[in-house]
């Protein structure tokens, strides 16, 4: 009891020493003991180098990471902790110092279980709204009381809304700190979402490297949710792993600047005499074809095409719309690093023959720079025009940019219709397919392609047909 009493009178003058409690509130005792840290404890702005801000980790590898925030009650955490347990998920928690003070013995639980402990802060305030002194002692402080309670030091540290400002980034570093840790998958579960609707939102913005966050002390959802959050990453293989081992085992990006043929795309405005060339089918007599997929989805539909190409052993090009690209280049790269072609499909997706010459350049070298720091290389230097439009000032532009081969297609199954079942788009394929085709199907959610795919891929090999990616079968020097 002395020992749980002492704990609370060192929880409340770290609260006085931090957010200036009223006055009238502290005896004259914890005064002098709080004026006599403050000046021992002066803070002098950091010099050196700021922490990196980590909002999700750059791999191609099958791996995410479930984090939480908070700690809640010994009993809805040892339910919480149970539930990881049964379907053998080690998470890791952003704990406040405060919490932990008062009930170390569930971080220890936290621990015991195999999984990890981050950083808080002390009170869970909003950092962004404090002095460079007080950011850094709601950070400095949580390390101390967690590291105290539990032998365990934290590598980094979350705010409350997971926000932050340049400040909160150098007095992180300051406190010794690895990065400050965002995310990239919010389910929103404060808004008092079930179960069912945190595991839907997972699954639709799953991805490699992503970062889910969960907070212990709002929504008991929380609880049942984990069910259909593990069911969502088992149903395409993905592994959840603490975020320390995601990050250690994550790469670095270069910087566009640094990646050779950033600036292969250019705005050039001298676009009328420039030469291009369309093409829709190569001419040969060998068996030889070429399969493109164009457009953008989820991780779910594109880790499942991916999978499908990989048994198979096909290799295909992937004209990517870089605006969903932005929103997820893990994936790109991912694609990139199964042996297939990444090449332009545009930024917005939209209509060529709509935009003036400028704009279009425009969007075409945004897609570059986008498709270059996704995939950390030079994409293949092809382009596909959305929706199969062009004509020639289009194509003109196009080339001056930068993109002189622009690529068509002399097959289609229309597989962008919800309407076509998968058989449909087998049927249509097999029947357009010749030596030399070039066969356009799309990566998107909702469609009967993904069904198809296997089918198509069978029946065009026992027919003796080759794939090759695009730039192979018109013999291209990329």
């Amino acid at each position: 009891m002395k020992q749980y009493i002492f704990r609370i009178i060192f929880i409340l003058l770290i609260v006085t020493s931090i957010v200036g409690c009223n006055s009238e509130k502290i005896n004259s005792h914890e005064e002098k003991i709080k004026e006599k840290a403050d000046k021992s404890q002066e803070i002098v702005r950091y010099e050196k180098d700021k922490c990196k801000a980590i909002q999700s980790v750059y791999t191609a590898r099958k791996e995410l990471a479930l984090t939480f925030n908070g700690m809640a009650d010994k009993e809805t955490m040892e339910r919480l902790l149970d539930e990881l347990d049964a379907y053998r998920i080690k998470a890791t928690f952003f704990l406040p110092g405060m919490r932990v003070a008062e009930e170390p013995y569930i971080a220890r639980e936290i621990l015991g279980r195999g999984h990890e402990i981050e950083n808080n802060t002390l009170n869970r305030l909003d950092l962004t709204g404090l002095t460079y002194e007080q950011i850094y002692k709601e950070i400095k402080l949580c390390n101390d009381v967690i590291k105290r309670e539990t032998g365990v030091t934290p590598h980094y540290v979350r705010t409350k809304s997971g926000d932050y400002n340049e400040d909160v980034l150098l007095a992180a570093a300051h406190a010794g700190m690895e990065a400050v840790v965002s995310y990239n998958i919010n389910p929103q579960d404060w808004d008092m979402k079930d179960a069912k609707a945190i595991g839907e939102y997972v699954e639709r913005f799953i991805c490699r490297g992503g970062i889910i966050a969960l907070n212990t002390d709002i929504n008991p959802e929380i609880i049942p949710a984990i069910r259909y959050i593990a069911r969502a990453a088992d149903n395409i293989g993905y592994k959840l792993i603490p975020l320390e081992q995601l990050i250690k085992s994550g790469g670095e990006r270069k910087p566009l600047e640094e990646i050779p043929g950033y600036d292969a795309a250019k705005i050039n405005p001298d676009y009328k005499n420039a030469k291009y060339r369309l093409i829709y089918k190569a001419s040969t007599d060998k068996k030889e074809i070429a399969l493109t997929f164009d457009d953008w989805a989820s991780d779910k539909t594109v880790t499942r095409i991916l999978d499908i190409l990989d048994k198979y052993d096909v290799k295909a090009t992937f004209f990517l719309r870089a605006k969903g690209v932005e929103s997820n280049p893990n994936l790109a790269r991912a694609i990139v690093e199964g042996g297939h072609d990444v090449a332009n499909h545009s930024y917005a997706h939209l209509d060529v023959t709509s935009m003036t010459p400028r704009e279009l350049q425009e969007d075409i070298v945004k897609a570059h720079q986008v498709l270059t720091g996704a995939i950390q290389q030079k994409p293949t230097m092809l382009f596909r025009p959305p929706t199969g439009v062009i004509n020639d000032t289009a194509a003109r532009a196009i080339a001056a940019a930068g993109y002189p081969v622009i690529v068509m297609y002399d097959v289609t199954a229309l597989d962008w219709d919800t309407k076509k079942s998968a058989e449909d788009i087998v049927s249509d394929i097999l029947k357009q397919t010749q030596d030399g085709s070039v066969i356009l199907l799309h990566i998107l959610d909702g469609t009967n392609t993904v069904e198809a795919l296997p089918k198509v891929l069978e029946k065009l090999k026992r027919k003796g047909y080759n794939f090759v990616k695009m730039a192979d079968l018109f013999k291209l020097k990329q």
